[in-house]
């Protein structure tokens, strides 16, 4: 008898654990939060601009901006951190017309170095100002288009290693070097991963959560397609934006059984989504997980005041806008409770620091890779963004 089969089995949570500890021969973000961070602390001591400004796209900027926008929300930074990562010419112009380019310290960051959307506008400021190592650094691979122009001009180079894809780069030259520049604590924020590394790998707290929260998506994908995220701080948005990427570009793929795979991202920001996507959530098809992530201490107390003003609504009065995020959040998520048929989870991170903000970004890492090793996918490459990569470069050649 001869038969062929198209399903893979769900394999036991020590044998993905096990895998998980093999890839780190070979899949270089693990080891990211043990980075030696001297060369980056001396080297941000001597840039004197007051701008920094990244140019780079997608895996190159997302987690920098995540953090720095999280950070920025209650933090004041000597230096402003500017992302050019979109061929918009409506958000170039707009962009650079804000910029003092004699003020402004620019990293073009792109691993493989010849990334379409980082050479064209690195190309483009070359028309607008003399790049040289005193306002320009160079971050990405080993030998690359972008590390030659480094080495030509003399200009400080750091190297993205071979073995960290992109959307697992935050923690290592791509988001170090550019967030130290603006006075970041990078190393609070590499203890904070490293806090989840050796509570993960220790079969800790961290092993607990997130190999039970990866088995449960990967043995309910069918019924619970769609993974909402569902972020109650502004701060946060761009942290959403990061966690999209990571998601769909790790998961979107065909599995070792030729079976296709996939997990639909979606990022909300609560309160302001309460009035639109949870109409969806709550009465619509019953095809997604929500993670709700809550400050517990932001550290602001902005208080509605009592007064003449509005009397009819005076049960507001009194509370802080603290105080009325949170129960708005906690109104939202017992509403969900009570439906008894949407699986959801709350995270609460401590305050709005880089320790916090990093344990949650390396925690997501991680989940990711938990899923992969699940669905017996490779995490880590990007097959079906490369097709189009050739046809635009065929496109502007003709």
């Amino acid at each position: 008898m001869i038969t062929e089969k198209n399903f893979y089995t769900i394999r036991p949570n020590q044998e993905i654990f096990e895998r998980i500890q093999h890839e780190q021969k070979r899949i270089g973000y693990y080891r990211l939060p043990f980075a030696d961070i001297r060369d980056i602390v001396a080297f941000a001591e001597t840039v004197a601009q007051r701008t920094i400004v990244v140019i780079g796209i997608g895996g190159s900027s997302l987690g920098t901006r995540a953090i720095y926008d999280f950070l920025r929300s209650r933090h004041s930074f000597e230096r402003e951190l500017l992302f050019l990562e979109s061929t918009d010419p409506l958000d170039i112009r707009a962009k650079l017309a804000s910029l003092d380019l004699n003020d402004t310290f620019f990293l073009p960051i792109s691993k493989s170095g010849t990334t379409v959307e980082t050479i064209s506008l690195l190309k483009y400021l070359a028309s607008l100002i003399d790049l040289t190592r005193e306002n320009t650094a160079i971050v990405s691979g080993e030998d690359t288009l972008l590390s030659r122009f480094a080495d030509a001009h003399g200009m400080h180079r750091f190297v993205i290693p071979e073995n960290v894809g992109g959307r697992f780069s935050v923690f290592s030259a791509v988001g170090l070097v550019p967030l130290a520049l603006v006075g970041v604590d990078i190393d609070n924020m590499l203890r904070g991963a490293r806090k989840v590394y050796e509570s993960f790998f220790s079969q800790g707290a961290s092993y607990e959560r997130l190999m039970d929260k990866g088995r449960f998506y990967v043995e309910n994908k069918t019924r619970f397609s769609v993974n909402v995220l569902f972020s109650y701080s502004s701060a946060l948005e761009g942290f959403n934006k990061w966690y999209i990427q990571l998601w769909a570009e790790s998961l979107g793929k065909v599995n070792i059984n030729d079976t296709r795979q996939g997990l639909t991202p979606i990022g909300l920001i609560g309160p302001v989504d309460q009035h639109s996507f949870l109409q969806l959530i709550m009465e619509g098809v019953r095809d997604k997980t929500v993670t709700f992530i809550k400050v517990a201490d932001f550290e602001e107390q902005i208080i509605i005041p009592k007064g003449s003003v509005f009397p009819e609504m005076g049960y507001l009065d009194g509370h802080s806008f603290s105080r009325l995020i949170d129960r708005q959040a906690d109104a939202t998520i017992e509403a969900i409770a009570r439906l008894k048929k949407i699986p959801y989870d709350v995270i609460t991170i401590d305050k709005v620091d880089e320790y916090n903000i990093a344990e949650l970004m390396y925690s997501y890492e991680l989940l990711v890779s938990i899923i992969g090793a699940f669905l017996q996918i490779n995490a880590y490459d990007q097959p079906g963004v490369e097709e189009g990569k050739m046809i635009l470069k065929e496109m502007l050649n003709g």
